[in-house]
């Protein structure tokens, strides 16, 4: 089982494999947020110099650094849990990225559906919607991500299909270009490698 390193130089050098790892095995970590986790290293760093330059009464800048590092650890540790339900399957993969297997490969179950899914803000053609997350543990999988699905009534009355509008790892998500003046439906199902959850409750809009 992968150990978070404590060490700052541990962390600089375990955040470089994983950048590396992720922009070299793009098929395996297709959550995997090298550009972000670069970026985040890149401050830490420059705040670290500058530490380093001004030890005498460099208390400020010392703070800082700290603040960048815990900035740096937050994202990783996330980067972390996305890539470990990226490759949950043949988790030997996660060496691709200096990191290492919790436990030897097992048959993945799905995960628990979501809940809760309700409608936040309703423009012009647009709609926020958000949900609770999908248990986990135990008999229930990991989520990889959420499918947001959608049908439309027909004039007939009733519905036509559900179809995917929109896809993401958190538990929100902004719909644009979103047909006005009819009634639409929307569900939520939680995604990972060996399939997809049953759906959320289902909310119905009818948008301007």
């Amino acid at each position: 089982m992968g150990v978070f390193p404590k060490k700052e130089s541990e962390i600089v050098e375990l955040a470089e494999k994983m950048i590396a790892g992720f922009m070299a095995n793009p098929d395996d970590f297709p959550s995997g947020e090298p550009e972000i986790i670069e970026g985040r290293l890149t401050a830490y760093k420059q705040m670290r110099d500058s530490a380093t330059q001004a030890q005498s009464g460099a208390k400020n800048a010392v703070m800082t650094k700290d603040e960048e590092l815990d900035k740096l650890i937050e994202l990783m540790k996330n980067s972390l849990k996305k890539a470990e339900a990226d490759v949950s399957s043949d988790p030997e993969k996660l060496s691709e990225i200096g990191w290492s297997a919790r436990q030897s490969p097992q048959p993945v179950p799905m995960p628990g559906a979501p809940s809760n899914l309700r409608s936040i803000a309703e423009g012009q053609g647009t709609l926020f919607v958000c949900w609770t997350r999908s248990p986990s543990g135990g008999a229930l999988g990991p989520v990889r991500n959420y499918i947001i699905e959608r049908r439309q009534q027909l004039q007939s009355g009733g519905f036509s299909e559900w179809t995917v509008v929109g896809s993401t790892y958190n538990c929100e998500l902004n719909l644009t270009e979103q047909p006005p003046d009819i009634r639409l439906e929307y569900r939520v199902r939680a995604s990972n490698t060996t399939g997809e959850s049953a759906p959320s409750n289902s909310i119905s809009v009818t948008l301007p």
